[in-house]
């Protein structure tokens, strides 16, 4: 028995071994074989994954969101609160003054 290894390189079926050792590939390569179509349960059971996902995501969303407008709105009112505050103090102060001096005019004219 001979020790000889075996070549590094060994031609497949779709080349050719040229004089020298030269491979080159032999003749129109061929494309893989279509793969058989999925049968409509897996379609079906895709479309409901799919669903299901998309509906999980919402229920993210809402809560997310939910809780985002809660903190926006209250930042807001309470950033238009503040501002208002100055004006309705002065529209208090006018009206009780009002009350007042109405008050005080008709005790004076009272007899």
């Amino acid at each position: 028995m001979s020790s000889r290894l075996p070549p590094s390189f060994v031609p497949t079926l779709t080349e050719v071994l040229r004089e020298g050792g030269r491979v080159e590939p032999s003749g129109p390569a061929y494309p893989p074989p279509p793969t058989p179509a999925q049968p409509a349960v897996t379609d079906a059971r895709w479309l409901a994954f799919e669903d299901q996902v998309v509906q999980r995501v919402l229920q993210r969303v809402d809560l997310t969101l939910e809780h985002r407008l809660h903190e926006a709105l209250a930042e807001l009112l309470a950033s238009q609160t503040r501002s208002l505050m100055p004006r309705l103090r002065d529209e208090i102060e006018a009206v009780v003054r009002r009350a007042i001096n109405d008050a005080v005019a008709q005790e004076m004219d009272a007899p």
